[in-house]
């Protein structure tokens, strides 16, 4: 947070420090939002903080899938950009990058293709349980990830295989120039699940911009000005939750886990509620969560089948035995309607993550905020401003999403 004047600031706080001087400048007639309107847009994403060393990292179009899931797994996060191996030297950074790999997209390909085109083991054992997890199936069989990642079809395939697949994520990335209001709309309204931003001198990447970066950032503003403007409003007061809890996507305990991700997918949700007894939220799965799937299958080889539950409790008892923190071990949180934006944000920055479930006294579900919804509260997409940024930047494969 920001502290008394002399005192060290964190460089969250700063950039929230030069926000506030051009707030202070603003004509009094224009709204809270209006004002950050224009001091995001002032403000380019080249004074945004910079990443560790660890989040900004490149896998190569050559590598399998099973060192992408275990680089994404090691460095904790979602997606990475994928360099192309065969670019020359060079390139441009629209020749260098492919585009983007995540953990969802990496699971649901290859379960796609599986069942497409029988490109697995077709052994009895494996064949059982891949018939378990076809989508009429009620269930998913303990065993079939511990078969999958053994599979030579799983060791064998290339990032750059999947970059044609439906379920590729496009490269879509900011120049160090463009401003800080482009990297807040891309991550809200443009649902991207962090913002690469690339240095046009070495056309290389310079920094990733994540959710849960912006989230840490709006933390450590909580007592500036501009900041107060909205954070001290109850949550009911300025709209949220945006969804009512029968829209909310949500996974009983007792339906099997792949559910809960082909539901993220279809939906374009990063996470959704466990719920028991119909919509008493007991737990949150996340669209990173599917990396347990992978890095650990043999935890799940003594269930019949993997239902949400199981597939929780496992990966608490997993990470738990190694010593591994996890919003999973910590649980999910939830907030009241009554609370201030402030208190929200603030949770949401002490277990980093970017979803947050509103609750009744008496525990029910009544929706969720997510930190999309929080920076829609903050600015707005002004009419025409994107233009063409979006033509010639990236070719979109069909049935894609930015």
């Amino acid at each position: 947070m920001v502290t008394e004047e002399g005192s060290p600031r964190s460089p969250e706080a700063k950039l929230g420090m030069e926000v506030e001087e051009l707030w202070d400048i603003q004509e009094a007639q224009l709204t809270p939002t209006e004002k950050l309107n224009v001091c995001f847009e002032s403000i380019p994403v080249s004074e945004f903080p910079h990443a560790s060393s660890s989040q900004v990292i490149e896998i190569k179009s050559d590598a399998s899938l099973g060192e992408a899931v275990r680089l994404l797994s090691q460095h904790k996060i979602l997606s990475a950009p994928v360099v192309n191996v065969d670019a020359p030297e060079d390139a441009s950074w629209i020749d260098r990058y492919l585009g983007m790999v995540e953990f969802a997209g990496i699971v649901v390909w290859i379960l796609h293709q599986s069942e497409k085109n029988g490109m697995l083991d077709t052994s009895d054992s494996f064949s059982s349980a891949l018939e378990d997890s076809q989508p009429k199936s009620p269930k998913t069989a303990g065993n079939f990830f511990e078969l999958l990642t053994s599979s030579d079809f799983y060791k064998n395939t290339k990032v750059k295989d999947i970059s044609g697949s439906f379920r590729w994520a496009p490269f879509l990335a900011l120049q160090t120039s463009n401003s800080f209001l482009t990297m807040l709309l891309l991550l809200s309204k443009y649902r991207m699940k962090s913002v690469p931003v690339v240095d046009p001198g070495d056309q290389k990447i310079d920094n990733i911009i994540t959710q849960s970066a912006v989230i840490h950032m709006l933390e450590e503003c909580a007592d500036l000005q501009w900041f107060k403007s909205l954070g001290s409003k109850k949550l009911c007061d300025i709209g949220l939750p945006l969804m009512s809890a029968n829209q909310v996507i949500k996974v009983d305990e007792d339906e099997p886990v792949l559910q809960a991700f082909n539901l993220m997918r279809q939906k374009g949700v990063g996470g959704l509620p466990v719920v028991s007894g119909g919509n008493k939220p007991v737990a949150n799965i996340s669209i990173r969560d599917v990396q347990f799937l992978l890095i650990a299958p043999e935890i799940y080889k003594d269930y019949r089948s993997i239902t949400a539950k199981n597939f929780v409790t496992s990966v608490k008892r997993y990470l738990e035995d190694n010593q591994k923190a996890s919003p999973l071990v910590s649980g999910m949180i939830t907030c009241r309607k009554e609370d201030t934006l402030k208190d929200a944000i603030t949770k949401l920055d002490s277990k980093e993550i970017h979803r947050i479930y509103v609750v009744d006294e008496e525990g029910n579900l009544e929706g969720v905020i997510t930190l999309r919804d929080i920076i829609s509260r903050i600015v707005h997409e002004p009419h025409g401003y994107f233009g063409d940024f979006f033509d010639g930047v990236l070719p979109l494969p069909a049935n894609s999403r930015v």
